[in-house]
């Protein structure tokens, strides 16, 4: 039992970004680049908001005071690996077999933001998929028995957020929309302060906005790709 519900949450959690790594990255050796390098500032803002944290003795206790400058550090880092690829269009268009890769100024977006997406949900779900394989099952004797279920919920949800947000801001900046920037970083705080309700197991009060907000994500994201079909199916399959 607990076998099983390790892969089914697993695949709850990342089957949808897999599907999207393989149909939209994996043929690409320079998206992949993009992806590691995208994972890679992440970790960079989760070093920086952890030495905040562990510096600022008195407010170690507080959760709150740590996810805070998590947000701020990820979206720091969102900005500069923007500049970077950016400055960096050229040179990729050369060395790159498939011309298409930066053809198209929402795909490096995307790749970043999915990179972003995918090394968050795999620190904020690892040590809950391991404790899901046993021995025991949780809810039998105490907590919640929907927990995995709903932090592999909640997990996809942040993954594809980030592929979002990434879209939206980099055609933010580059477009000069500065709503669109100050709707990322708050809605980021937003769906990252909701999740401190999980310690009190109000799964429900967590799930039904952050889920909101990614309908209301996307639909900002697809409009800003062209908003049709047709410029879907060219951004999705990059043609």
């Amino acid at each position: 039992m607990t076998l099983a519900e390790f892969f089914g949450c697993a695949c709850l959690a990342f089957g949808a970004p897999l599907a999207m790594f393989t149909f939209t990255i994996a043929h690409d050796p320079i998206r992949i680049i993009i992806l590691i390098a995208a994972a890679f500032f992440w970790l960079l803002a989760l070093l920086l908001s952890s030495l905040v944290w562990f510096i600022v003795v008195p407010f170690r206790g507080f959760l709150a005071f740590g996810l805070v400058f998590s947000v701020i550090y990820q979206e720091a880092f969102r900005y500069v690996i923007y500049k970077i690829l950016r400055k960096t269009e050229k040179g990729l268009q050369e060395v790159a077999d498939n011309v298409r890769v930066t053809e198209n100024k929402h795909i490096l977006a995307y790749v970043s933001g999915l990179g972003f997406g995918i090394i968050s949900g795999a620190f904020a779900i690892i040590n809950i998929l391991a404790d899901a394989v046993g021995p025991a099952t949780m809810g039998l004797l105490s907590g919640s028995e929907i927990f995995f279920l709903t932090s592999s919920a909640q997990t996809l949800c942040t993954i594809l957020l980030h592929t979002f947000w990434s879209v939206i801001f980099f055609n933010a900046l580059d477009t000069s929309r500065y709503t669109h920037i100050a709707y990322v970083v708050l809605s980021h705080l937003f769906v990252s302060c909701l999740t401190l309700l999980n310690r009190r197991e109000l799964y429900w009060a967590t799930l039904l906005p952050n889920y909101t907000i990614l309908l209301v994500t996307a639909i900002m994201a697809f409009r800003v790709v062209g908003g049709s079909m047709l410029s879907f199916r060219r951004f999705i399959t990059c043609k």
